[in-house]
């Protein structure tokens, strides 16, 4: 069967997006777009797996997690937004999914292992959470996409996927899904305001794509940087201090960087300097992104018909795996 040039991608709608999804995603989302056929998921299902006491907040938070796809630069025209709740396809082939990978396999996967202790679930661990992975397999296979732009700590996910697709197509003796592959950041992962190897929403160290001029100043200013120096006529550390891995990745003056650096090493430059250079290269960054999401802020309709219009093409595609997956195993009773 012929590999389609198709990438499929998405988030959890549990808030607003920030620079880490930025780096290790939506930056290779907007690249991509013109050279694939590409489809973005807003993942509700997955955001349920430990929001399900709580469903209002994914609801709420579908329509800003599509606004910042659509603010860095994401075309509708040209990449279909869906709702995963609303293609039940995904959860059937979860199902048929569900006999090719052990219990056991899942929970040595190191991305849920991690999360499972991020999340203090005890002996309490929901089905859905540690089902996830073979659900997020067939929200990739379901669309038979080859290629994921995704940050590099989902890799154990891709693999599982890529795992399960070929154990599809050895058992059934077909060629129904392609090789998964991930797309990754050549960045690599940006690192929290305070430090932490993860900028996360959920402990206060993210510098949010919609956050205003204010309000990027003002996390700045509270930036971890090199905790040996006490003084601006200390010698500091650039390597590994944060203020200055931002200043490479979003600082476009590549010679003011440089100039810094020297500076900072040498004691001849303050932090409060440093970092109101870094909150200036910053806003610069984000204020076309806040242009862009401000059109879809004051109309929000127009966010729902993007996905409303993509879900119904995405559910034409899903029935159309679903009827190439029933014959192959056989079961398409009444399609002889």
């Amino acid at each position: 069967m012929e590999t389609l040039k198709r990438i499929l991608t998405g988030d959890r709608p549990t808030g607003k997006l920030h620079l880490g999804h930025y780096i290790g995603s939506l930056q290779n989302r907007v690249k991509l777009q013109d050279e694939y056929q590409t489809f973005v998921m807003v993942a509700d299902v997955q955001a349920l797996t430990d929001n399900f006491d709580n469903p209002e907040k994914i609801t709420q938070n579908i329509l800003e997690t599509t606004m910042d796809n659509l603010a860095v630069g994401l075309d509708p025209k040209k990449v279909t937004f869906f709702i995963q709740s609303q293609i039940p396809e995904i959860a059937e082939l979860t199902v048929f999914f569900m006999n090719l990978v052990t219990h056991s396999q899942v929970l040595r996967n190191p991305t849920v292992k991690t999360e499972i202790v991020q999340k203090n679930f005890g002996e309490s661990i929901p089905f859905g959470f540690v089902a996830y992975p073979i659900s997020q397999a067939a929200d990739i296979l379901f669309l038979r996409a080859s290629l994921v732009p995704v940050g590099d700590d989902q890799a154990p996910m891709l693999e599982l996927a890529d795992e399960i697709g070929k154990r599809f197509n050895r058992t059934y003796t077909t060629d129904v899904f392609p090789e998964v592959k991930g797309y990754y950041s050549n960045v690599g992962r940006l690192v929290g305001t305070d430090g932490n190897a993860k900028m996360s929403k959920s402990i206060g160290n993210a510098i949010l794509l919609s956050d205003s001029e204010d309000e990027v100043i003002a996390k700045v200013k509270k930036m971890y940087t090199d905790p040996n120096r006490i003084r601006p006529t200390d010698p500091g550390k650039v390597e590994g201090n944060p203020v200055f891995i931002y200043h490479d990745t979003f600082n476009s003056n590549k010679d003011e960087v440089d100039e810094l650096k020297q500076r900072y090493i040498k004691g001849q430059v303050g932090d409060v300097e440093v970092k109101e250079k870094l909150a200036k290269a910053i806003n610069v960054f984000l204020e076309p992104i806040r242009e862009r999401r401000k059109v879809y802020e004051q109309n929000p309709q127009l966010v729902v018909d993007i996905l409303k219009e993509g879900t119904k093409k995405t559910k034409a595609e899903a029935e159309a795996t679903m009827m190439i997956v029933k014959d192959a195993m056989g079961i398409n009773y009444f399609e002889k």
